[in-house]
């Protein structure tokens, strides 16, 4: 039997241990040699000099430092990183795609509680459930106040997807359980006929915007992406409109979208904001018609074991010499959420 490939997992230690309980170390070291130093959150630490210097293989999650020259000097024979968590654009360096180092993510894993989240906000929003629930603290002695934030219900919406992402993709999917749903997808990068497929429809983000009872983000945080919701872009939604922010921050001008809230005109469910959190002034918080969770869309607890299960199934087939299911090249980097 040829030796196991020695391979070293890399993540904070909160993260490691929520994502390797006892069985999924078992099924990693039944193929990979782990030796007696499975885990480390530093690359930099003397006492692991002859380890890392052994190394082809890294499992990687939230925590990672960054893959750059002087990291990879460390790491010689490494071959591939298997990454337990979604994008890799915080640690992967030019050098590593220099040294044809293989990569994967957890993106595709990733992305089902994050959809999950927002198919189930979409939801709320038709019924104006977490503004509603914001009301009823002030207003307590009847129910009168549920017509005043337009009208209720999920039959015959239309519902915007802002970038077709793997995520933007699984939504427009999910919401087909809608009736009578129209689904529109803006992204200029989408294949009309994919979009179609999933059940939405292919429109310019001035139209979706116009038409869309509900506007969903779920496009990268690209440079030509920042603020690609900005004062315009928010006059231009429907009154009682609602905007679900779960992708990034930056895509939203948090100026202009405190300026349009206050007016009451427009709702938001926001996961994600930029800065992050908010300032403690941010007239966001005290907004009836906003609701702030702290980024919980994403995997949490136990959901971030399916990333790594989905890295283990990479790692199986790596060694397997089968095709990956989660590889990731440097072009993708630049249109993937």
């Amino acid at each position: 039997m040829p030796a196991k490939p020695k391979a070293m997992l890399v993540m904070n230690s909160e993260t490691y241990s929520d994502q390797f309980d006892a069985a999924r170390l078992e099924r990693l070291a039944s193929m990979v040699d782990l030796g007696s130093t499975p885990w480390t959150a530093s690359l930099t630490d003397p006492g692991l000099a002859d380890r890392l210097a052994e190394v082809e293989i890294l499992l990687t999650s939230w925590g990672v430092p960054a893959l750059d020259k002087e990291t990879l000097d460390r790491l010689p024979r490494l071959k591939a990183v298997f990454h337990c968590a979604g994008t890799v654009r915080s640690f992967v360096s030019q050098e590593l795609w220099d040294r044809g180092i293989l990569v994967t993510n957890g993106a595709d894993a990733n992305a089902i509680p994050v959809a999950e989240f927002t198919f189930a906000s979409i939801v709320l929003a038709g019924k104006k459930a977490h503004v509603l629930a914001n009301d009823a603290r002030t207003f307590r002695t009847d129910w009168s106040y549920t017509t005043r934030r337009g009208e209720l219900g999920n039959i015959g919406r239309t519902i915007g997807v802002i970038g077709f992402s793997r995520i933007g993709r699984r939504v427009v999917q999910l919401v087909q359980q809608l009736q009578d749903v129209t689904c529109l997808v803006s992204d200029p990068h989408a294949d009309p006929a994919a979009v179609a497929a999933a059940g939405g429809t292919l429109v310019t983000l001035p139209e979706l915007l116009a038409a869309s009872d509900v506007v969903s983000v779920h496009a990268p945080a690209l440079p030509e992406t920042r603020h690609m919701l900005g004062g315009l872009e928010l006059r231009a939604m429907k009154d009682h409109a609602t905007l679900i922010n779960t992708a990034r921050g930056s895509l939203v001008d948090t100026a202009a979208l405190e300026a349009e809230c206050a007016t009451g005109r427009i709702n938001a469910l926001l996961d994600v904001t930029e800065p992050e959190p908010l300032p403690a002034d941010s007239v966001l918080y005290s907004l009836p018609n906003v609701v702030i969770t702290p980024h919980i869309a994403g995997s949490l607890g136990t959901e971030t074991r399916r990333m790594s299960d989905a890295a283990l199934n990479d790692l199986e087939r790596y060694l397997t010499g089968r095709q990956l299911l989660a590889q990731v090249v440097s072009e993708d980097l630049s249109l993937s959420a």
